[in-house]
């Protein structure tokens, strides 16, 4: 059986490692792709998705540009760590593959009611385009069957001391997803962070086929973790879960967010149920390492040279 969803991004090359898997695992039926702000701004970030589409041929899946700023914060991007376009590394060649007329909020809302059954929403960016979702389309909640988040911490931050990226780029936005009764599962950096694609699983996709070269011409930008230690796999880890649930510990808690003053993106849990009788987030706290490792090998290794569009590494 299939799991349908629309997987909302903003690459990013962590982001391109989970699009990997997305566009050519058979067990994710993809009904949209949309962008938006975070890493890079949203105009490349739309483009990465288009790159990534065009080099898995797959030109029928669509894809549909989403919000170009945070509710309220301004925005800053991340390309200190992912680099000015948010994939260097990797020429992909004239792409084949364009988006929609219509912007993410009203194409996910199109797409969510097209179908019978209900879909599952995966947002590995900031949660800009769930929140005008939520708060343009409320009825539309009902169709979504479980949205999965890669953002938050319990335990420290990678943007400030106390606050992961994702949220801390739009945190009024996550405020309101949080806040919204979907069923929600929070992987963050306690799980992420202890996700690291190995220095060993590295240099095997290296010698694997031509999308393990693609990764490796990414990665070998990417400025979070380290050559020695291992590349952290944030986004990768949405669908990790949904395929091996059972490869991490989860913890049912409630979780607020933090939008102003120093702590600004601050996920906070009521770890010790001493203010809240009831709980809003499923949260990751633990994941097998070396299971995440092997899959994604597996996975990577079994995608076709033949059914790819190849580019060339940059110099």
């Amino acid at each position: 059986m299939t799991i349908p969803l629309i997987f909302d991004t903003d690459p990013g090359i962590d982001d391109a490692a989970a699009i990997a898997i997305l566009l050519t695992n058979d067990e994710f039926e993809v009904r949209l792709i949309t962008s938006v702000a975070g890493n890079v701004s949203v105009d490349k970030t739309t483009n990465n998705v288009l790159k990534l589409t065009h080099y898995f041929n797959r030109p029928e899946v669509k894809v549909a540009r989403g919000a170009e700023k945070p509710l309220v914060k301004p925005f800053k991007d991340a390309s200190n760590i992912h680099g000015k376009s948010g994939m260097p590394g990797y020429e992909f060649g004239e792409l084949s593959t364009k988006t929609i007329s219509k912007k993410a909020v009203d194409a996910i809302h199109e797409t969510l009611n097209s179908y019978d059954d209900k879909t599952t929403l995966v947002a590995v960016g900031a949660f800009t385009n769930i929140a005008n979702l939520i708060q343009k389309y409320p009825q539309d909640l009902k169709k979504i069957e479980r949205l999965i988040v890669m953002g938050g911490s319990l335990t420290g931050g990678n943007l400030t001391s106390v606050a992961e990226f994702n949220v801390f780029t739009d945190p009024d936005a996550a405020k309101i997803v949080f806040e919204s009764d979907l069923d929600i599962t929070m992987i963050g950096l306690d799980v992420t962070e202890k996700a690291l694609l190995t220095k060993q699983s590295m240099s095997e996709l290296l010698q694997m086929n031509e999308t393990g070269k693609m990764l490796m011409g990414l990665f070998g930008h990417y400025q979070d973790g380290s050559d020695a230690g291992g590349k952290p796999m944030h986004d990768v880890n949405t669908l990790y879960y949904l395929l091996h649930p059972e490869k991490y510990q989860l913890e049912d808690l409630w979780v607020d967010v933090v939008t102003d003053g120093p702590a600004i993106g601050a996920t906070v849990a009521d770890i010790l149920h001493s203010t809240h009788s009831q709980t809003n987030v499923h949260v990751a706290k633990d994941i097998d390492v070396p299971a995440f490792n092997a899959w994604y090998l597996l996975q990577i290794s079994g995608i076709s040279d033949g059914n790819i569009n190849a580019g060339r590494l940059e110099n």
